[in-house]
């Protein structure tokens, strides 16, 4: 187990490295760092969710990353960021943001595409507590390509 919530199976798991037999397993460093966000980030908004919260994506091998397109720094990739969703219905994924911004110390959180009112998944990341941003961006298309703004 990673925390008291996520499995390693859920940490790592990814359909994508699946399909294309992509070798998706952390060093000792990455899982250290998925266990820092998952016990700083993660458990509190579980615990203040009171149920279940989707990990969309969190450990991403270099090999990985660059197979979906990821950012060639992307924090994923040293364990020390995660994607989530509202799939289960408990909260949406405006209100983990806006409860993470407001009670959590982050490194730097992404309100993924979506719109005014709800992005389509939460990007949270974190470092240290020496080190964290409390970041806050937003995500969008312009003519096809990913952008970013301070929000």
């Amino acid at each position: 187990m990673i925390s008291k919530h996520i499995s390693y199976k859920e940490g790592v798991y990814s359909t994508t490295a699946l399909r294309k037999s992509i070798d998706n397993t952390p060093t000792d460093d990455h899982l250290h760092f998925m266990e820092i966000i998952a016990n700083e980030v993660f458990e509190p908004l579980r615990e203040y969710v009171s149920g279940p919260i989707k990990i969309n994506s969190f450990y991403r091998s270099p090999e990985l990353n660059k197979a979906i397109g990821g950012s060639a720094t992307s924090q994923h990739c040293k364990g020390q960021a995660m994607d989530i969703d509202d799939t289960f219905g408990h909260m949406t994924n405006s209100q983990m943001y806006y409860w993470i911004k407001d009670n959590l110390d982050f490194d730097q959180m992404i309100w993924e595409f979506g719109d005014d009112d709800n992005p389509n998944w939460v990007h949270v990341s974190y470092v240290s507590a020496q080190k964290n941003r409390n970041r806050c961006l937003k995500a969008y298309k312009e003519k096809g390509k990913t952008k970013y703004m301070v929000i």
